[in-house]
């Protein structure tokens, strides 16, 4: 009985040494601590201006004898608002099954756009299903964009913790709003504009003049010329 006991004994030691273990592995593990907020290349970058897209659209009835005078306002306020974008494609979306009244409204409208100032190569012509086409308006828009500024203010860091030289967690956030409240257009924010094509013959010119050894480098004009007045010497 004695060795039963003494058996019993060292077995219960032994389950509380591996629970007090296990207690102490457990204790160890150390706590996940949150994600550190995405920081920017500057500390002026850590709010960034959202940019949101929608259509600018006018919806016109097909009319057999052109735009009406309330049309061409409509139309003439559309390029205005265009134009304060930076002249995007403008996109005329007609019924598909609209018949010749449909190809005539089409047409008047894009007269309309070329006498306003737009060029042909930024007018797109598309068809669209309409559930019928009668009466089937003509669709004309161009894409849009505002520019959401940050929420500045939402919490604030003491301003005399320092220890870790870090910004405060507001810092930039207004530059950052008065960047999105002051921008012409939008867009620039979402990317840069395409560029330019170039210009064919000119890259021809200086091509020959380096094939030929002459200087590519266009000529001085006289009229660039200064020199210093001597009236007041």
């Amino acid at each position: 009985m004695s060795s039963n006991r003494r058996n019993a004994t060292i077995i219960r030691a032994l389950l509380a040494a591996v629970l007090a273990a296990s207690a102490a592995g457990c204790a160890s593990v150390p706590k996940p601590t949150p994600q550190a907020p995405r920081q920017g290349l500057t500390s002026t970058e850590q709010f960034t201006a959202s940019v949101d897209s929608h259509q600018d659209q006018v919806l016109l009835a097909a009319h057999t004898d052109g735009l009406s005078a309330a049309q061409a306002r409509a139309l003439t306020a559309l390029v205005d608002r265009w134009r304060d974008t930076g002249g995007g494609p403008i996109v005329i979306q007609a019924p598909s099954h609209g018949g010749g009244e449909a190809y005539r409204a089409a047409m008047a409208i894009q007269d309309a756009l070329a006498g306003l100032g737009v060029r042909e190569t930024l007018v797109k012509l598309v068809g669209y299903d309409a559930s019928t086409a009668e009466g089937a308006p003509m669709i004309v828009g161009f894409a849009s964009y505002e520019a959401k500024e940050p929420k500045c203010g939402q919490d604030w860091d003491a301003f005399t913790k320092s220890a870790t030289n870090k910004p405060n967690s507001n810092f930039g956030c207004a530059i950052t709003a008065n960047i999105a409240a002051m921008v012409a257009n939008p867009a620039d924010l979402a990317g840069p504009r395409p560029e330019d094509p170039s210009d064919a013959q000119r890259r021809d010119t200086v091509l020959g003049k380096y094939r030929t050894g002459s200087v590519t480098s266009t000529a001085k004009d006289n009229q660039a010329a200064g020199a210093v007045s001597t009236a007041v010497q």
